[in-house]
């Protein structure tokens, strides 16, 4: 009997991503693998681009009604409710850090006896992530902290609507270019803390397209451990570090009040406000699409904060077409689910569970 891959539509708001595009679908398919995907209005690839690769089509949200051994794909972690999850469940999960309703959803999973492979979990013999959306979600994250400080200049209020997805990312910059180019005198200036990493190069490489002054620092620069008054002097900083036991604090509501300052716009592209490793401590609750700022200092200059969980979603097309090619290897192997990166995230999983 083949293996079935159910991709199912996303229920989260303005998430228009899919792990796995119809090119990556097609080489599922002729490896064997029955592959059915859902319906769905608001992924960016249609439906009928699947069906041509030779899956077939079911109405969105059957999965609940999938065969109970099919393999159930998504993004995004699932609505929340109290029903059990009797399949094994592929995507980011959000509930192995101690999140808010991480113990309520691992509980849906242990009473219905359902797993979860967590996307984050899928790592190399390394530990290293197999398949990531970091570079496009740094890459969105310092766009939108450009389109938020050209608000400010402005006088907007709020500084960034509501925020849609763009076909491309030289529709994405060629707005911006626009922006910067209406606001007269000098340009913002830009810090981003985690520069090396997946997310942090995103953000580096948007800076540097639109010809943006950047400040890279990385590890050496933050192991004396903060917070950081060099942050104060930008007008734009981007955090892009992987949360860890440890991570100190980069910067506090009381520097915010602090003479001089330049900053104006934070974009946390990390973005775990509910995690104790939180090197931002200046909120305690995420943004998103409609609503993408908070404004956590009055000023002057005031302080507009992002912390959206699903920033690649601006780029839907580029940064599905991304992560499914590094996602493709693995899925391939979906056969063997206790082995390889399957299995390492299944003892992932298998750990946490005992704690409900």
């Amino acid at each position: 009997m083949s293996t079935t891959i159910w991709l199912r539509a996303e229920d989260k708001p303005f998430e228009r991503r899919t792990p796995c595009v119809p090119g990556d679908a097609a080489k599922l398919v002729a490896a064997g693998y029955k592959v059915v995907v859902e319906t769905s209005g608001e992924r960016a690839i249609a439906t009928e681009a699947y069906a041509a690769a030779g899956c077939e089509v079911a109405d969105q949200g059957s999965w609940r009604s999938a065969p109970k051994e099919a393999l159930i794909l998504g993004l995004k972690e699932l609505l929340e409710d109290t029903s059990p999850l009797h399949h094994r469940h592929i995507h980011f999960g959000h509930v192995f850090k101690g999140q808010p309703g991480a113990e309520q959803m691992l509980g849906r999973f242990k009473n219905g006896g359902g797993q979860l492979f967590d996307l984050e979990c899928l790592v190399d013999e390394n530990g290293r992530r197999i398949a990531a959306f970091g570079h496009w979600a740094g890459y969105a994250g310092a766009a939108v902290a450009v389109a938020a400080w050209c608000g400010q200049q402005k006088g907007a209020e709020p500084s960034l609507g509501a925020l849609s997805d763009y076909a491309s990312c030289a529709d994405l910059t060629d707005e911006l270019s626009r922006a910067l180019d209406d606001v007269k005198g000098r340009k913002p200036e830009a810090m981003v803390i985690g520069a090396l990493g997946r997310s942090g190069g995103g953000s580096v490489a948007l800076f540097e397209e639109l010809g943006l002054a950047v400040t890279k620092w990385d590890m050496a620069e933050t192991k004396p451990g903060g917070p950081f008054p060099e942050i104060l002097q930008h007008d734009l900083f981007i955090n892009c570090v992987l949360l860890a036991p440890g991570c100190p604090p980069f910067i506090t509501k009381q520097m915010l009040a602090e003479p001089g300052r330049r900053l104006s716009v934070i974009s946390d592209v990390s973005c775990d406000p509910g995690s104790a490793h939180n090197p931002l401590p200046i909120y305690d609750a995420c943004t998103d699409f409609s609503a993408p700022t908070l404004r956590v200092s009055a000023g002057p200059p005031p302080v507009d904060l992002i912390a959206i969980d699903h920033l690649p979603s601006m780029l839907p097309l580029e940064s599905s077409e991304d992560y499914s090619s590094q996602l493709i290897g693995a899925l391939l192997t979906l056969d063997r689910p206790e082995d390889g990166v399957w299995g390492r995230a299944l003892d992932v999983f298998n750990k946490n569970i005992k704690k409900v």
